[in-house]
């Protein structure tokens, strides 16, 4: 995906992925979403044949947003990407599990470690959900350490429509990708003491494929819960250990969606102890305040825009804000769509200007995903000895696809709320970590602190009066943190959006401690 997209890529969120849209213009993203849509339409014409009859003061705004916008207003045909098709290539798997308690999904397992990523036990595979027709690809690492006892996470990176296999070769896996596309041991991998399993979600993601679509946080829940049952089914001797979700970016979204889903859930396999949360995006409504002073020098940075820009930012946000309150109120299609298009627009515009990087306001954006390593990991995962290896069964694999960004954005899931989720997490005694690069503009800290702050849950109010205190590695100070009872907010100096990019040693630190039970980090 085109970086001018404003998808968030190997950890990605966007409060309006896909939307700039200029990817659209591509002939072979030309389908249309409904038939009847047809470029003359109006915004509001478009929308109402869309989504149906829309409240007179909500259609007022899409007009006025056809106005504002109207370079972008007239690309905007809620667009969807044909699904992946499989490809000929013939697998031979170690198991092909089916078990009479999910009957309609099935686990297909193959042993990828001719490959070199790691020298430890490793899977990858597919989940195969019969009945829908999906396809879930993921790559499980043992721990270096002590797999029998140590604990299980499943990363998941965002977009929505970004693979976590770039995750695994650009972040925190067992290995990285060099130009020559060698494979480079990463002594900092988050499997030094975890299992980790790393996952292609929704289908179309990755090597994940299907002919159907998955186009918002809620339904992508109930195909990652497959999955872990049955994966804890054939691998029983890893369902003992303690589990944990971790992710960033719109896995901000994904995480509280996902780890409530398995707390409902009376009789699961797997135990959930806690949560990861990096450089998120969980409170649109808090977070979309926070844009402007982290463009301009209130985040730790100086400011990289001139003070005419900051103040076109300040005053779009009101309106944004009122947009995502409707979003918040209604839970529609017809609101939240719009929040989604506007905020992106007024609130980014003036930052695209400059350049730099989304992820890391320090430096420029270098190639379509701003970071050309990226691309090695792509071309390293598209050759043939690779897709073979894994069982890959797409024809090519793509670090962010796209088509899923369009599918989530024209349901407008990226401006729902999430917070309420992390709220029953804390309730139900999972325990929950934000942590958050402070060098991020997309998912900035401030926006993170933010909306830490205003959680409402039973230590709410505690929360947010206790103080920041620094976090230490060693003799060095790596962060600002605070912590009451299982809930805690880690602000990491000189990180980006993906922190265990940018911060490695610290990366491994926080996580090492938290799964071990140290909710303070080694803080007092």
């Amino acid at each position: 995906m085109k970086i001018q997209s404003f998808a968030l890529l190997a950890g990605s969120a966007s409060l309006a992925s896909a939307f700039s849209i200029p990817f659209l213009d591509d002939a072979s993203f030309q389908i249309p979403f409904f038939d009847k849509l047809k470029s003359k339409q109006s915004l509001a014409d478009k929308a109402a044949v869309a989504f149906g009859d829309i409240p007179e003061d909500l259609e007022s705004i899409w007009h006025e947003m056809e106005q504002e916008f109207p370079d972008q207003a007239a690309k905007y045909n809620f667009l969807s990407k044909p699904s992946k098709l499989s490809s000929s290539r013939k697998t031979e798997w170690l198991y092909n599990v089916r078990d009479d308690e999910f009957p309609k999904h099935g686990l297909r397992v193959k042993d990828p470690s001719i490959l070199g990523v790691d020298n430890v036990k490793q899977f990858s595979g597919y989940l195969d959900i019969d009945e829908d027709k999906k396809h879930l690809f993921y790559w499980f690492f043992e721990s270096r350490n002590d797999p029998a006892n140590d604990p299980i996470i499943l990363w998941l990176n965002g977009g929505p429509g970004c693979s976590s296999n770039t995750g695994l070769f650009f972040e925190l896996g067992p290995s990285s990708i060099n130009q020559t596309l060698d494979i480079v041991r990463n002594p900092y991998s988050w499997n030094n003491n975890a299992s980790v399993i790393f996952l292609d979600q929704p289908v179309n993601v990755g090597f994940s494929y299907s002919d159907k679509t998955v186009d918002n946080t809620i339904a992508a829940a109930d195909d990652v819960y497959a999955l872990l049952s049955l994966f804890f089914k054939q691998f029983p001797e890893y369902s003992n250990q303690k589990f944990h979700i971790a992710g960033e970016s719109y896995a901000g979204h994904y995480i509280p969606a996902f780890a409530s889903k398995i707390i409902s859930e009376p009789n699961r396999n797997f135990n959930l102890t806690s949560v990861l949360i990096g450089n998120g995006i969980v409170d649109p409504l808090v977070q979309s305040a926070y844009y402007e002073p982290m463009a301009c020098g209130k985040g730790g940075y100086p400011s990289v825009l001139e003070p005419r820009e900051c103040k076109k930012m300040r005053d779009a946000h009101p309106k944004c804000a009122k947009l995502i309150q409707a979003c918040y109120d209604t839970d529609s299609r017809f609101a939240c769509v719009p929040a989604n298009f506007y905020c992106e627009n007024a609130l980014f515009e003036p930052y695209s200007k400059t350049g730099l990087n989304y992820y890391d306001i320090r430096i420029p954006c270098d190639g379509d995903l701003c970071y050309s390593q990226i691309d090695w990991v792509e071309q390293y995962l598209n050759q043939e000895h690779v897709m073979q290896a894994i069982g890959a069964e797409v024809e090519s694999f793509t670090g962010c696809d796209s088509g899923v960004g369009v599918a989530f954005s024209a349901t407008g899931d990226g401006s729902k709320p999430f917070q309420g989720y992390v709220t029953s997490l804390l309730e139900a005694d999972v325990a929950v970590l934000v942590y958050a690069g402070d060098k991020d503009f997309i998912c900035n800290w401030l926006g993170n602190q933010a909306w830490s702050n205003a959680l409402e849950w039973s230590h709410g109010e505690k929360f947010a009066l206790e103080t920041m205190k620094p976090w230490k590695i060693g003799e060095e100070e790596a962060g600002s943190i605070k912590n009451v009872e299982k809930f805690t907010f880690l602000r990491v100096y000189d990180g980006g959006h993906m922190v265990p990019y940018d911060q490695p040693e610290a990366s491994l630190e926080m996580v090492n401690r938290w799964i071990s039970g140290d909710y303070k980090l080694g803080t007092k």
